[in-house]
């Protein structure tokens, strides 16, 4: 594969500390096309092995417009279905720019480990330095180790290593869209995580006609119904929750973007420092960032202060746990009182908890945002719209949540793209068949 790729799947065997490469073949890609489709060809070809698969999108870390999304992939301890976990901000595009477009682990170490890599280059380290640190003082580890603050991450913490189904995957300090238990695999295979830097590029077929069409696409969506919107604030008023939204305004500090992301999702709060302050903060890191409303929501509904709620979710990603899923499970159990939830955070269970529906995570609302699809109607027609948009980013590599507020971003605009910048023509029909696998479950 020459273009939008690398063209190379990494292969990587814990039990026996050895890796390998794989080409990927364009034929698989005119056939699976990219991310979450050929994530569950790759995890079916060695499914005996319990695999963890990362993939990355055929347009991921391009210029066509929200372009952020790399897929983790693997079969819940929840659900018992293969599931997958969307892996944003920098760190999708950062995977891809390693060298890789795929990485498959494989069976369990008998120590503990984390993988690095860089630049075409995969290393199996010791991780026996970092093993019971939580998330960010990992994070912190390897970029410090390694001299490089940019590094991006796929880290589990506590909660992870000792085998929690409510244990998240986290993407550099920020936890993710893992409901799935995936983290708990990683403390399975006793893999700490996943460090990436990548400083490649992407060889592109037709350079002018991408760009061309690239920026066509961002000048369209860039009128859409989301201008003048941004952060949790505004999400969370589109989904009827201005109470929440108005609760956490007064800790908001500034909302961030994902990589080439136009609508800047993730709202960054400040719990120690005055939320107005403009200048670099000089202490220890004065809050958070929130990438998604759904641990607000649960939080507040158990009756907790936006102060309390936050330092909770705070709490809650530096052990590698899911927020909501503490803030339902306390609430369930009439915890009321954020020291008490944070010191029964290894003792909390799913017990009666009804697991998220497969195969995507929910921490995208089911719902358009801010747009008009013209999708209101019956429940189930809902659903499937969801399921199909979703399943539209996990394939093409584009930013789950913009695809539910950006009608002009099309499967045929994506097919197109894919037309210009590698050459490779894919049907509708194959699509369509391919969006219909993994929208199905396994």
């Amino acid at each position: 594969m020459e273009y939008l790729s690398s063209g190379k799947i990494l292969i990587v065997d814990l039990a026996s500390s050895e890796t390998r490469e794989e080409e990927l073949d364009e034929g698989l890609i005119s056939k699976r096309i990219g991310g979450a489709g050929i994530n569950n060809y790759l995890y079916n070809s060695y499914k005996d092995y319990d695999p963890i698969v990362l993939g990355a999108g055929i347009l991921t870390g391009t210029l066509y417009p929200a372009s952020d999304l790399s897929v983790l992939t693997a079969r819940s301890p929840v659900t018992d279905n293969v599931c997958h976990c969307p892996v944003t901000l920098k760190a999708g595009i950062e995977f891809k720019y390693c060298g890789f477009d795929y990485l498959v682990v494989l069976g369990a170490s008998a120590k503990p480990v984390f993988l690095w890599i860089h630049d075409g280059v995969a290393d199996i380290s010791d991780g026996s330095g970092v093993w019971g640190k939580d998330v960010w003082q990992t994070t912190d580890a390897w970029r410090r180790d390694m001299g490089d603050d940019l590094i991006q991450t796929l880290v589990i913490g506590k909660a992870g290593e000792t085998g929690s189904d409510l244990a998240q995957v986290s993407v550099n300090y920020w936890g993710s869209g893992d409901v799935w238990g995936f983290a708990s695999i990683f403390g399975k295979k006793r893999l700490k995580g996943i460090a990436m830097r990548g400083m490649g590029l992407l060889e592109i077929e037709d350079p002018e006609g991408f760009v061309e069409e690239s920026m066509r696409l961002l000048e369209s969506v860039k009128t859409g119904p989301w201008k003048g919107r941004s952060g949790l604030y505004d999400l969370l008023v589109s989904l009827g929750k201005n109470d929440v939204a108005d609760w956490v305004a007064p800790l908001v500090h500034r909302n961030s973007a994902s990589y080439n992301v136009p609508y800047a999702g993730n709202t960054f709060v400040y719990l120690d420092e005055d939320p107005s302050l403009l200048k670099e903060p000089q202490g220890a890191e004065p809050g958070l960032l929130l990438t998604s409303p759904y641990g607000l929501i649960a939080a507040k509904d158990m009756g907790l202060s936006a102060m309390d709620a936050c330092r909770l979710i705070r709490s809650c990603l530096r052990y590698g746990i899911d927020p909501e899923m503490v803030a339902l499970i306390a609430s369930r159990d009439a915890k009321k009182r954020r020291e008490d939830i944070e010191s029964s955070m290894d003792s909390l269970e799913r017990k009666g908890m009804k697991p998220w529906r497969p195969p995507f995570s929910p921490m995208v609302p089911r719902q358009p945002v801010f747009a008009d699809f013209g999708v209101e109607g019956e429940p189930g027609q809902l659903e499937q719209w969801w399921l199909q948009r979703q399943a539209l980013a996990y394939v093409f590599g584009i930013d789950p949540l913009f695809l539910i507020m950006s009608p002009e971003l099309t499967a045929q605009s994506m097919i197109e793209a894919v037309r210009i910048g590698s050459g490779i023509e894919i049907s509708e029909e194959t699509l369509d068949g391919l969006v219909s696998e993994i929208c199905g479950c396994n």
